[in-house]
Protein backbone atom coordinates (compact mmCIF):
# COMPACT_ATOMS: atom_id res chain seq x y z
CA UNK A 1 0.00 0.00 0.00
CA UNK A 2 0.78 3.50 -0.76
CA UNK A 3 -0.62 6.69 0.71
CA UNK A 4 -2.92 8.97 -0.37
CA UNK A 5 0.20 11.44 -0.87
CA UNK A 6 2.48 9.65 -2.70
CA UNK A 7 -0.24 9.37 -5.17
CA UNK A 8 -0.70 12.63 -5.76
CA UNK A 9 2.47 13.31 -6.06
CA UNK A 10 3.25 10.45 -8.66
CA UNK A 11 0.74 12.30 -10.75
CA UNK A 12 1.77 15.44 -10.32
CA UNK A 13 5.21 14.72 -11.75
CA UNK A 14 3.68 14.45 -15.53
CA UNK A 15 3.77 18.32 -15.10
CA UNK A 16 7.15 20.44 -16.01
CA UNK A 17 6.57 22.97 -13.10
CA UNK A 18 5.83 20.07 -10.03
CA UNK A 19 8.85 18.32 -11.48
CA UNK A 20 10.99 21.25 -11.19
CA UNK A 21 9.56 22.53 -7.88
CA UNK A 22 10.10 19.05 -6.40
CA UNK A 23 13.34 18.26 -7.90
CA UNK A 24 12.01 14.79 -9.11
CA UNK A 25 11.10 13.00 -12.24
CA UNK A 26 9.14 10.08 -12.98
CA UNK A 27 9.82 7.33 -15.95
CA UNK A 28 7.37 4.80 -16.43
CA UNK A 29 7.80 1.41 -18.45
CA UNK A 30 8.98 -1.91 -18.03
CA UNK A 31 11.59 -1.29 -21.34
CA UNK A 32 12.87 1.96 -20.59
CA UNK A 33 13.13 1.28 -16.77
CA UNK A 34 14.88 -1.68 -17.06
CA UNK A 35 17.39 0.45 -19.52
CA UNK A 36 18.31 2.72 -17.26
CA UNK A 37 18.79 0.38 -14.35
CA UNK A 38 21.21 -1.27 -16.86
CA UNK A 39 22.92 1.90 -17.28
CA UNK A 40 23.42 2.60 -13.88
CA UNK A 41 20.78 5.41 -12.99
CA UNK A 42 20.34 6.00 -9.26
CA UNK A 43 16.37 5.68 -8.86
CA UNK A 44 15.21 7.09 -5.58
CA UNK A 45 12.32 4.98 -5.72
CA UNK A 46 10.78 2.09 -8.00
CA UNK A 47 6.87 0.85 -7.32
CA UNK A 48 6.34 -2.14 -9.31
CA UNK A 49 3.26 -4.02 -9.47
CA UNK A 50 3.45 -8.34 -8.91
CA UNK A 51 4.04 -8.75 -12.66
CA UNK A 52 7.29 -6.69 -12.24
CA UNK A 53 10.07 -8.64 -12.03
CA UNK A 54 12.80 -6.01 -11.87
CA UNK A 55 14.58 -4.11 -8.86
CA UNK A 56 11.83 -2.12 -6.45
CA UNK A 57 11.89 -0.62 -3.77
CA UNK A 58 7.75 -0.04 -3.20
CA UNK A 59 5.17 -2.82 -3.70
CA UNK A 60 2.19 -1.36 -5.37
CA UNK A 61 -1.24 -2.93 -6.17
CA UNK A 62 -2.35 -2.64 -9.82
CA UNK A 63 -5.33 -0.79 -9.13
CA UNK A 64 -2.86 1.82 -7.31
CA UNK A 65 -0.41 1.88 -10.20
CA UNK A 66 -3.37 2.75 -12.22
CA UNK A 67 -4.57 6.05 -10.19
CA UNK A 68 -0.43 7.19 -10.20
CA UNK A 69 0.05 5.83 -13.92
CA UNK A 70 0.74 9.49 -16.45
CA UNK A 71 -0.56 6.64 -19.23
CA UNK A 72 -4.37 5.32 -20.45
CA UNK A 73 -3.00 1.90 -19.78
CA UNK A 74 -0.65 1.18 -16.87
CA UNK A 75 2.74 0.28 -16.92
CA UNK A 76 3.90 -2.30 -13.87
CA UNK A 77 6.57 -0.10 -13.34
CA UNK A 78 6.83 3.18 -12.43
CA UNK A 79 10.32 4.80 -11.43
CA UNK A 80 11.49 8.48 -9.30
CA UNK A 81 14.54 9.94 -9.91
CA UNK A 82 16.01 13.03 -8.68
CA UNK A 83 16.70 15.67 -10.81
CA UNK A 84 20.31 16.50 -12.50
CA UNK A 85 20.94 20.00 -11.76
CA UNK A 86 24.84 20.15 -13.93
CA UNK A 87 26.66 23.29 -14.49
CA UNK A 88 29.36 23.49 -17.44
CA UNK A 89 33.25 24.07 -15.84
CA UNK A 90 35.33 26.88 -16.93
CA UNK A 91 36.43 26.11 -20.58
CA UNK A 92 34.75 22.56 -20.72
CA UNK A 93 33.38 23.38 -24.02
CA UNK A 94 36.85 24.01 -25.52
CA UNK A 95 37.50 19.97 -25.23
CA UNK A 96 35.94 17.42 -27.35
CA UNK A 97 32.39 17.48 -29.15
CA UNK A 98 29.54 19.37 -28.01
CA UNK A 99 26.03 18.46 -29.10
CA UNK A 100 23.91 21.70 -28.75
CA UNK A 101 20.37 22.28 -29.45
CA UNK A 102 18.79 25.68 -30.04
CA UNK A 103 15.19 25.62 -28.87
CA UNK A 104 14.80 21.61 -29.99
CA UNK A 105 11.18 21.38 -29.03
CA UNK A 106 9.89 17.90 -29.97
CA UNK A 107 10.62 15.94 -27.35
CA UNK A 108 11.41 12.55 -29.75
CA UNK A 109 14.02 14.93 -31.17
CA UNK A 110 16.07 15.73 -28.08
CA UNK A 111 15.48 12.27 -26.85
CA UNK A 112 16.94 10.90 -29.74
CA UNK A 113 19.33 13.39 -30.20
CA UNK A 114 20.95 12.00 -26.48
CA UNK A 115 21.32 8.74 -28.13
CA UNK A 116 23.00 9.82 -31.26
CA UNK A 117 25.52 11.78 -28.86
CA UNK A 118 26.30 8.12 -26.96
CA UNK A 119 26.09 6.35 -30.00
CA UNK A 120 29.34 8.85 -31.60
CA UNK A 121 30.92 9.15 -28.38
CA UNK A 122 29.99 12.74 -27.84
CA UNK A 123 31.44 14.19 -24.63
CA UNK A 124 28.33 16.61 -23.86
CA UNK A 125 24.75 17.58 -24.92
CA UNK A 126 23.99 21.15 -23.99
CA UNK A 127 20.18 22.47 -24.08
CA UNK A 128 18.64 26.08 -24.56
CA UNK A 129 15.56 26.55 -21.68
CA UNK A 130 13.71 26.51 -24.77
CA UNK A 131 14.18 23.26 -25.65
CA UNK A 132 11.45 19.97 -24.66
CA UNK A 133 11.96 19.63 -21.30
CA UNK A 134 14.97 17.25 -20.45
CA UNK A 135 13.59 15.02 -17.98
CA UNK A 136 9.73 14.74 -19.69
CA UNK A 137 8.95 11.43 -19.95
CA UNK A 138 9.00 11.49 -23.68
CA UNK A 139 12.27 12.68 -24.01
CA UNK A 140 13.70 9.94 -21.80
CA UNK A 141 11.91 7.10 -23.61
CA UNK A 142 13.41 8.11 -27.34
CA UNK A 143 16.53 8.64 -25.21
CA UNK A 144 16.20 4.87 -24.14
CA UNK A 145 19.42 4.31 -21.57
CA UNK A 146 21.12 6.84 -23.04
CA UNK A 147 19.25 9.09 -20.88
CA UNK A 148 21.94 7.52 -17.60
CA UNK A 149 24.94 7.42 -19.82
CA UNK A 150 24.91 11.16 -21.62
CA UNK A 151 26.18 14.33 -19.46
CA UNK A 152 23.55 16.85 -20.44
CA UNK A 153 23.30 20.29 -19.18
CA UNK A 154 20.77 23.22 -19.93
CA UNK A 155 21.86 26.30 -20.11
CA UNK A 156 21.55 29.57 -21.72
CA UNK A 157 23.40 29.00 -25.13
CA UNK A 158 24.29 32.71 -25.90
CA UNK A 159 26.25 32.77 -22.77
CA UNK A 160 27.76 29.23 -22.68
CA UNK A 161 29.55 30.21 -26.32
CA UNK A 162 30.45 33.88 -25.79
CA UNK A 163 34.15 33.17 -25.82
CA UNK A 164 35.04 29.90 -26.05
CA UNK A 165 38.23 28.49 -28.51
CA UNK A 166 36.42 25.84 -30.39
CA UNK A 167 34.97 26.42 -33.38
CA UNK A 168 30.89 26.76 -33.47
CA UNK A 169 29.83 25.06 -35.94
CA UNK A 170 25.76 25.85 -37.01
CA UNK A 171 23.68 23.01 -38.86
CA UNK A 172 21.56 25.58 -41.58
CA UNK A 173 20.35 24.90 -45.06
CA UNK A 174 23.25 27.33 -46.44
CA UNK A 175 26.31 26.25 -45.25
CA UNK A 176 29.51 24.09 -46.39
CA UNK A 177 29.25 20.64 -47.66
CA UNK A 178 29.67 18.35 -44.62
CA UNK A 179 30.72 15.63 -45.88
CA UNK A 180 34.08 17.91 -47.32
CA UNK A 181 34.88 18.64 -43.73
CA UNK A 182 37.79 16.86 -42.44
CA UNK A 183 37.28 14.66 -38.75
CA UNK A 184 37.37 17.28 -36.33
CA UNK A 185 38.34 16.45 -32.00
CA UNK A 186 36.96 19.92 -30.65
CA UNK A 187 33.88 21.19 -31.63
CA UNK A 188 30.65 22.74 -30.63
CA UNK A 189 27.81 21.33 -33.18
CA UNK A 190 24.56 23.16 -32.98
CA UNK A 191 21.03 22.17 -34.24
CA UNK A 192 18.50 24.62 -34.27
CA UNK A 193 14.86 24.69 -33.68
CA UNK A 194 12.71 22.45 -36.38
CA UNK A 195 10.35 25.34 -37.20
CA UNK A 196 12.66 28.30 -37.01
CA UNK A 197 16.37 26.98 -36.97
CA UNK A 198 19.19 28.61 -35.12
CA UNK A 199 18.39 31.57 -33.14
CA UNK A 200 20.34 35.14 -33.88
CA UNK A 201 21.82 35.35 -30.74
CA UNK A 202 23.57 31.69 -31.52
CA UNK A 203 24.04 32.44 -35.17
CA UNK A 204 26.06 34.98 -34.77
CA UNK A 205 28.55 33.78 -32.50
CA UNK A 206 29.32 30.33 -35.59
CA UNK A 207 32.91 29.71 -36.90
CA UNK A 208 30.73 28.48 -39.94
CA UNK A 209 28.01 26.54 -41.02
CA UNK A 210 27.73 22.97 -42.52
CA UNK A 211 25.01 21.69 -44.86
CA UNK A 212 23.99 18.26 -45.88
CA UNK A 213 23.50 18.12 -49.80
CA UNK A 214 19.80 17.56 -50.93
CA UNK A 215 19.17 15.03 -54.25
CA UNK A 216 15.44 15.11 -53.87
CA UNK A 217 12.47 17.69 -53.24
CA UNK A 218 12.08 17.14 -49.72
CA UNK A 219 12.27 20.54 -48.07
CA UNK A 220 14.26 19.40 -44.98
CA UNK A 221 15.66 16.70 -42.26
CA UNK A 222 14.49 15.90 -39.07
CA UNK A 223 16.66 17.57 -36.83
CA UNK A 224 17.53 14.81 -34.89
CA UNK A 225 18.74 12.88 -39.07
CA UNK A 226 20.75 16.14 -39.48
CA UNK A 227 22.95 15.37 -36.13
CA UNK A 228 23.33 11.97 -36.81
CA UNK A 229 24.42 12.46 -40.40
CA UNK A 230 26.54 16.05 -39.38
CA UNK A 231 28.10 13.90 -35.72
CA UNK A 232 28.91 11.10 -38.03
CA UNK A 233 30.51 12.68 -40.48
CA UNK A 234 32.29 14.97 -37.88
CA UNK A 235 33.33 12.05 -35.84
CA UNK A 236 35.58 10.60 -39.57
CA UNK A 237 39.19 10.82 -39.18
CA UNK A 238 39.02 12.88 -35.90
CA UNK A 239 41.00 11.37 -32.71
CA UNK A 240 39.21 10.74 -30.22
Amino acid sequence: MITRAELQLLRSLSDKRHREELGLFAVEGEKIVAELLAAGHPFEKIYGTGAWKGKKTHEIAEQEMARASHFPTPSPVLAVGRIRRDALSPGELDSGLTLALDGVQDPGNVGTMLRIADWFGIDRVILSPECADLHSQKVIQASMGSFARVRAVVTALGAALAGIRAPIIGCALEGRDVHRIAGIADAVIVIGSEGRGLSGEVGRLLAYSVTIPRRGAAESLNAAVAAAIVCDNLRRGASG
